[in-house]
């Protein structure tokens, strides 16, 4: 039945992480038309990044509901939420596999019911590596968000290159976008000129490029000290976010030293941008917020322009520079074609309707007679026999989309002891990523 105003917009939103949490219930709001109330149940994928409160608070998204689940335990909600339970819309806030693997579970869960929610799915950021990959295991979706003109180009030729249906990509744009418009350089006296670098958990992924980055950072600050210069972290030492860190810059901050108008930060990217006088990552999507608000961005060229950093996926945009060049105080000027292909609408006005599209696709798909069709993802036991029981196997489900034997239990809530086990578990893991495996690198290389 169609939302109306008397009946809010019953939206869930599993996430596997604090960026994707963001990222997905963020997009949940922007679906739903102005003039219809949304009800909003947030579900958390336990694992490695399952988000912290500290990474909750920082996110500041807000919802009716919020719980830790796993793969399991969600499917069997899903599958018994009907009447007035169910949902409208579902948003999958996933990496790839996990998507695949929820798409073959509520396919088996929905299999006999005739109404069933709309699947959203889609990317947090710039889409620069495994494009085929990714796409094709959120193949099954009934729309898959394309954050720019570029992107909805590109995936709906990689479904059609392999002869899969490619209806369901929807151009929309990132919804974490916005924020005032940068006003210009500040009046002397009035606050310190501000250089932010936008850090990534895994790009650059090795010491020696990590450290060469901190080290131009320091320099830049020594360099300038009237400036304020900003080192944006994305979680504290022991969390994790989408991707894992190995080398935090923190632990590497403590060994270089620094002048006192160098600093850390961590908080909303938002708040950050909101005084900052020069963006400066290797290919962090906080460069495209600033470049919505006509911030000065730099997209670094000092360790190469490569595939493996993701910068190159800013070639033609005029953003890319040296920090050569940025001591010597040049400003990059993004090219605005580069910009509007991005879904980046630095002149304000496009922005507010990025989501038309999808508020008009998710409004169709739930109005059609007869409900909507099965799931149907391009990978199946039969196009992908060696491929598709691991991904599914790794969320403790069988090829058809079942529980296997031993999967974790969805018919009660965690108790004490069991919580202090996942929570030890992942402890563990994080300690391991951080510590064990650098040494058990390095001693390979001897």
């Amino acid at each position: 039945m169609p939302a109306s105003a008397t009946k809010a917009l019953r939206v869930a939103v599993l996430a596997d992480s604090d960026t994707r949490w963001k990222w997905g219930a963020l997009t949940a709001n922007r679906m739903t038309p102005d003039d219809t109330e949304i009800s909003l149940d947030g579900y958390l994928l336990r694992g490695r990044a399952t988000p912290t409160p500290r990474q909750l608070r920082e996110v500041g998204v807000t919802a009716d509901s919020l719980r830790e689940v796993t793969a399991v335990e969600f499917l069997r909600a899903m599958g018994d939420a009907r009447g007035e339970d169910s949902y409208d819309v579902l948003v999958l806030a996933l990496v790839g596999g996990g998507v695949q693997a929820m798409l073959h579970g509520l396919g088996r869960v929905w299999q006999d019911r005739a109404e069933r929610p709309v699947v959203v799915t889609g990317y947090v950021g710039v889409v620069y590596e495994k494009l085929a990959d990714g796409l094709l295991l959120r193949h099954g979706a009934d729309v898959v968000l394309a954050n720019s003109r570029q992107d909805a180009d590109r995936f709906r030729a990689v479904y059609e290159g392999v002869g899969a249906d490619a209806s369901a990509v929807t151009e929309v744009a990132l919804p974490f976008l916005g924020g005032a418009a940068y006003p210009g350089e500040p009046d002397a006296g009035e606050r310190p000129y501000t250089v932010v670098f936008a850090a990534q958990p895994s790009v650059p992924d090795n010491r020696k490029d990590r450290t060469y980055l901190l080290d131009r950072l320091i320099r830049h600050a020594r360099r300038h000290p009237e400036r304020e210069v900003v080192l944006k972290l994305r979680s504290k030492p022991g969390e994790h976010t989408t991707h894992i860190e190995e080398l935090p810059y923190q632990k590497l901050v403590q060994r270089a030293g620094s002048p006192p108008n160098f600093r850390l930060v961590y908080g909303h990217m938002g708040e950050v941008l909101d005084r900052t006088d020069l963006l400066v990552t290797v290919s962090s999507t906080a460069a495209l917020e600033s470049l919505h608000r006509r911030i000065p961005t730099a997209v670094l060229t000092d360790l190469g322009v490569r595939e493996a950093l993701g910068n190159h996926h800013f070639v033609g945009s005029g953003c890319l520079a040296s920090w050569d060049q940025l001591d010597e105080g040049h400003r990059p000027v993004p090219d605005a074609e580069w910009v509007a292909r991005q879904g980046v609408a630095a002149d304000g006005g496009a922005y507010e309707s990025a989501f038309d599209r999808a508020r008009e696709r998710i409004a169709g798909l739930r109005a059609r007679p007869g409900g909507l069709p099965p799931l149907a993802p391009y990978y199946t036991t039969v196009t992908a026999p060696g491929y598709l029981p691991g991904i599914l196997a790794r969320h403790h489900l069988a090829p058809d989309g079942t529980p296997l034997p031993g999967a974790p239990a969805a018919d009660k809530a965690p108790g004490p002891v069991r919580q202090v086990v996942r929570r030890a578990a992942r402890g563990a893991y994080r300690h391991g990523v951080q510590r064990v495996a650098p040494v058990i690198r390095r001693m390979g290389e001897l």
